[in-house]
């Protein structure tokens, strides 16, 4: 039964009322914080225009939201549950079949099943600074609820593969030029809805069912965008699923929604969409932490040590959330390259429209300042070190901190490898003492290791926490050891592609196993490009610890030796000039030298083998790091590899992978390997006991 609400309405649900004004019916929703298209949205919806239609004097119906959106897409807690009725389609179609002329007011950011909904309505009017569009791609599915039909019979075949392949969203004057809005205004939702059905009653305001329109034939579009993502995009399933979805627009809506709910369902079943769905899950998962629930420190102002590449793009990443940075180094000089760096930075950003000229100007101005005295930081309340990998300098660096800080000042180390513990005892106030692991270039890249030291305060780990929020991160709590979670692991299986590459594969044929896998790079251009130099350090710092049983490949460290350090000096691995970059037939020799030192016969591995090697040593050392308590559960391993590593989004991570493969076969691999190395294979007690038991990896995720 409808129940009164305030303000003269009916509610027809807990989060759907109407409102007779006149001749106007109103349809409000209320489903904070996002208005998501849950079942009760969809079913109090469907009653509310049912009841509408069958309310004498009621001539017209309008649909806005209440709170800070419309619908903002489907409602994340049915992921993976059977849908309930009504399902989406059916309501789209039942709201472009009704009676009365209905107009939806958007506003906030109108997504996926939001934007269908809209599309059937026979008007839509949006709210200055809207946004729409159709996102499913990102999760491995297309629009299902008639998006693929209904978007080019109103913006036009070409503007609707753009807006389904592509998932991002629109600003309201694009979305207007296009066809898929009829009208741009200010005002508040209700108001503009009721103005808005008055508008189309009276004719002011095109009243069209959008099923009923044709959209114009273009195979040219429909070409080119398949020729488009055969190149960019081929190992992708759903955007060439949605380009076929869209091509059917020339049948009838009904038809043409059947052919779109066949190639739905064929996304809903493949692997790809399982992998996107934890990948998008795992950005919520990481959040919670154990110290979730601590009050966090207030943090106005930050200090950067080290005007380098890390630091300089630490220190946008902070300038660019709004907070103020003193930014410090030994000389001048190095103040200067530091400041250099971080206008390019910000150019870069006026660039790709994410800042304006004049708040890049206000930016350098007012907001950074630079000293070569670490006592300029005495008043900061976050100082961040990201200077060199070398312990002694950082020690020195914190006993400073230790004596310039005030009170309470939260001291951070960017360190990729070292000991967390042995910086923060050089202090007397350990418990503020943190690793922040950013990734370069550190104010594009999402990743944030949060690195809790022994004696870290928990009020320190939620900051470190709520600054990755503000610096739109995603962080990832680690405990301490070498390499944390993601340097780790990778430098495990990087051993792995070493082991292959001195028995007889080409660096070039293991990149390209492991791009064909679905990683932008392989690994040997991943070591150009962040620098030879960088794990040649770290070799040398391993070296007086390294087991005599360890298989030690020396190939980068002579390459290094010739003072190839990749990208940067011109040659690595590959060659890097005008020409683009090649593979380095010095390096190449190289390998050969090593090679006939060692003894070894050089043998010929498959694509599917390197593929198969090199997952599994970085699942078994993932494993390890689960095992260790390093990271809290398997999907915060994959949040760190899918953000940081570049490992494929559609496959979900490690440990999302290794359910994929199974443990069993997994433990099978790690024996078969082992015969050749049973010191670097070997079987994680975890990943067997899993093996045994018939469980899984998203079970731990699950238990939280």
């Amino acid at each position: 039964m409808p129940t009164e609400t305030p303000a003269g309405e009916t509610g027809i649900n807990d989060v759907v009322s109407i409102e007779i004004n006149g001749s106007v019916g109103l349809i409000a929703l209320d489903n904070p914080p996002v208005n998501a298209a849950s079942h009760a949205i969809r079913s109090g919806l469907w009653q509310a225009v049912e009841t509408l239609q069958q309310t004498d004097g009621v001539e017209v119906i309008a649909l806005y939201a209440k709170g800070r959106t419309f619908i903002a897409g489907a409602d994340i807690r049915e992921f993976g549950k059977p849908p309930l009725d009504p399902w989406l389609p059916e309501l789209c179609n039942f709201i472009e079949s009704a009676s009365r002329p209905i107009v939806c007011v958007l506003h906030g950011t109108t997504l996926g099943g939001g934007l269908e909904v809209a599309m059937s309505c026979h008007a839509r009017v949006a709210l200055t600074g809207s946004k729409v569009g159709l996102p499913e791609v990102t999760l491995g599915i297309l629009p299902g609820a008639g998006g693929t039909q209904r978007a080019p019979r109103l913006a036009g075949i070409a503007t609707a593969l753009d807006m389904i392949t592509g998932g991002k969203p629109m600003g309201a004057d694009e979305a207007l030029a296009n066809g898929l809005i009829d009208r741009i205004v200010e005002g508040d939702p209700r108001d503009v809805a009721l103005s808005s059905a008055k508008d189309l009653l009276a004719g002011d305001l095109p009243n069209r069912k959008t099923g009923d329109l044709t959209a114009e034939p273009d195979p040219a579009a429909i070409e080119a965008m398949r020729a488009k993502l055969a190149k960019s995009q081929p190992l992708l399933f759903s955007p060439h699923k949605c380009v076929d979805a869209v091509e059917a627009c020339h049948l009838p809506i009904r038809d043409g929604m059947k052919e779109e709910r066949r190639l739905y369902e064929e996304c809903m079943a493949s692997p790809q969409r399982a992998g996107l769905i934890h990948a998008f899950f795992s950005e919520r998962a990481v959040t919670k932490i154990p110290e979730a629930t601590a009050t966090t420190r207030e943090i106005n102002s930050v200090g950067v040590i080290g005007g380098g590449t890390m630091g300089s793009g630490i220190a946008t990443a902070i300038l660019l959330a709004g907070l103020p940075v003193t930014l410090t180094e030994r000389d001048q000089d190095g103040l200067d390259r530091g400041v250099a760096t971080i206008t390019r930075n910000l150019d870069g950003a006026v660039k790709r429209g994410k800042l304006s000229e004049a708040g890049r100007d206000d930016i350098l101005a007012a907001k950074l300042g630079t000293s070569t005295d670490l006592g300029a930081l005495s008043d900061a309340d976050l100082v961040i070190e990201a200077v060199f990998e070398d312990m002694g300098v950082k020690r020195d660096i914190f006993q400073t901190l230790d004596k310039v800080c005030k009170a309470g000042t939260v001291l951070a180390s960017n360190t990729s490898y070292l000991d967390i513990n042995e910086i923060a005892a050089t202090t007397s106030r350990p418990q503020d003492v943190i690793g922040l692991h950013f990734f370069s270039p550190a104010h594009v890249m999402r990743l944030l290791e949060v690195v809790v030291a022994d004696k870290t305060g928990d009020d320190v780990v939620a900051t470190g926490f709520a600054l990755a929020r503000k610096l739109k991160k995603i962080a990832v709590r680690s405990g301490v050891c070498d390499g944390f979670i993601g340097n780790r692991i990778m430098t495990f299986y990087k051993k792995a592609a070493d082991y292959m590459m001195m028995d007889g594969a080409s660096p070039e044929q293991i990149d390209t196993a492991m791009r064909g896998f679905g990683f932008a790079m392989g690994p040997y251009q991943v070591a150009d490009l962040a620098g030879l130099d960088i794990s040649w350090a770290a070799n040398k710092r391993r070296a007086a610890t390294r087991p005599a049983e360890e298989r030690y490949i020396p190939i980068a460290d002579r390459l290094c030796e010739t003072g190839w350090f990749g990208r940067k000096t011109g040659q690595g691995f590959y060659i890097y000039d005008d020409q683009g970059s090649r593979p380095n037939p010095e390096a190449l020799a190289i390998i050969d030298t090593e090679r006939e030192k060692a003894g070894v016969t050089p043998r010929s591995f498959t694509e599917d083998e390197i593929v198969s090697r090199f997952m599994t040593a970085m699942i078994s050392e993932a494993v390890r790091v689960l095992e260790e308590g390093i990271a809290l559960r398997p999907i915060d391993i994959d949040a760190v590899f899918l953000n940081g590593y570049g490992f494929p989004r559609f496959r979900g991570g490690p440990l999302h992978t290794a359910d994929v493969i199974g443990a069993g076969e997994l433990v099978r691999r790690i024996e078969e390997y082992a015969k050749e190395d049973a010191y670097y294979w070997k079987v994680p007690a975890l990943l067997r006991q899993i093996a045994e038991t018939g469980g899984t990896f998203a079970e731990m995720n699950a238990k939280g």
